[in-house]
């Protein structure tokens, strides 16, 4: 069981509520679920709860996993909906979120121990900062290193990032979605996550956020994210693409005076086939080890070589995996 809660830096005492509400969207996918929510548990900023939403897993084996957490640690907190999505599944938790702020995290990835009490400390230094990022480890399926996605270079500074150029959108690039952490009052006042994007719904949050505050990127590498080639960012871009072009739109029609309820109309029509969560389809599969299999090529890693031979099984006239296969043989 999880033992009594220190109070804030300075040891005072702890308060009525917890200062952080981590929230995490759950959909299936038990094999990596044991392993995020151990990397929240042992933070070493240990006054949070930790709201997971089972967004209807298929898989009984979710349920036994969150069950078990449950009772054994009581920042753990389970809801459960029927099969709404990820955006609806992270509008339930930040509802019942009962935190100053909420952090992000995302099944299959991890936070490093000190994540929370870092960006926790950036949000109580600068009132006027609303959201921080940082630095994150891009990995594949089995942890295999691909790339590090920077935060900006050091500074004791929020950024203001949302530029008054016409046409312009987000002068910052947030590396991922599950490495944020913000104010719920800021959160609430921007209107929350909305439903209508059902993809991309992080992009159309931090346009709003940031017209509103500032944001501040913390340099270290306090995030792990996980690739998977079946992943949604994997077999849905193409419409993740144009949710974050809607984004960008309706955030210039809200700085020119205009409603974008337009762009919402827009963006509600972009939703998945029937069944496409359960089987994505063959192409997308191949499209997605492909992607891990070139990250791990270029870093001259030889296990990309069991990921071109899958994007190959899956397309087997794919030209460029026959060829990117082929440049890997050298690699030790």
């Amino acid at each position: 069981m999880h033992r009594g809660i220190p109070g804030s830096y300075a040891g005072s005492p702890m308060p009525d509520r917890p200062q952080v509400s981590v929230v995490m969207g759950v959909y299936n996918g038990p094999e990596t679920l044991g392993e995020t929510i151990a990397s929240v548990l042992r933070q070493t900023w240990e006054d949070f709860e930790f709201l997971i939403v089972d967004d209807g897993s298929t898989d009984p084996r979710v349920a036994q996993h969150l069950a078990r957490h449950a009772q054994a640690d009581a920042r753990v907190k389970i809801l459960s909906q029927r099969n709404k999505g990820l955006t609806q599944a992270l509008m339930a938790g930040c509802e019942q979120a009962c935190g100053r702020y909420i952090a992000r995290i995302d099944v299959g990835d991890s936070m490093e121990p000190d994540r929370l009490r870092a960006q926790l400390r950036v949000l109580d230094s600068y009132p006027q900062c609303h959201l921080v990022s940082c630095a994150v480890g891009f990995n594949g399926p089995q942890w295999e290193p691909m790339w590090v996605n920077p935060g900006r270079p050091c500074s004791d500074r929020p950024l203001t990032v949302v530029s008054d150029e016409p046409g312009s959108g987000l002068l910052a690039d947030i590396p991922h979605h599950g490495s944020v952490m913000f104010r719920q009052s800021a959160y609430r006042a921007a209107g929350g996550y909305r439903p209508q994007f059902y993809y991309g719904q992080d992009w159309d949050l931090w346009y709003r956020l940031a017209e509103r505050g500032q944001f501040f990127l913390l340099p270290q590498v306090l995030y792990q994210a996980r690739f998977f080639p079946d992943a949604i960012s994997m077999t849905s871009s193409e419409r993740q693409s144009r949710i974050a072009a809607l984004s960008l739109t309706a955030h210039r029609l809200r700085k020119a005076g205009h409603s974008d309820k337009p762009v919402l109309e827009q963006a509600a029509a972009i939703r998945p086939r029937k069944g496409e969560r359960i089987a994505p389809p063959r192409k997308a599969h191949a499209k997605g080890y492909y992607f891990v299999g070139e990250a791990l090529r270029r870093n001259g890693d030889p296990r990309c070589r069991l990921y071109l031979k899958e994007a190959i099984k899956a397309a087997p006239l794919s030209a460029r995996s026959w060829y990117r296969l082929a440049q890997s043989a050298g690699l030790k």
